[in-house]
């Protein structure tokens, strides 16, 4: 028998369910979800008790030449949605992505933009 290879979906997938294993968002501390397609990336804050999404982003409407700045951006526009609601704390979810490039460009953005992580 000839071994099944991985895709390089299944092994996001695989890394993903190790981080929601130990991640969790409550209302008062809610989870920011990231995914990053290859043309866009999108953010949410999620209250995991009640299944409920509180805040969310994309930079389909971000200002920014490349796709970090868009995704600097998009970071920026979700802290600011988050204060709007009172939300300074959260906990950060990378869904499985490696912590480089955009993803972390939105991280940044986030944290200049206010919230706490």
């Amino acid at each position: 028998m000839k071994p099944t290879k991985n895709t390089k979906i299944e092994h996001r997938n695989r890394r993903h369910k190790k981080i929601r294993a130990r991640i969790s968002g409550i209302a008062t501390l809610p989870r920011l979800s990231v995914f990053r397609s290859n043309q866009y990336i999108y953010a949410q804050l999620i209250d995991d008790e009640k299944s409920k999404t509180l805040v969310s982003a994309s930079d389909h409407t971000a200002k920014g030449k490349t796709k970090v700045e868009r995704a600097k951006n998009t970071g920026m526009n979700l802290a600011q949605e988050a204060k709007k609601k009172n939300i300074a704390k959260i906990v950060f979810d990378r869904g499985g992505f490696s912590y480089a490039g955009r993803v972390k460009a939105l991280a940044e953005g986030a944290r200049e933009g206010g919230l706490v992580f």
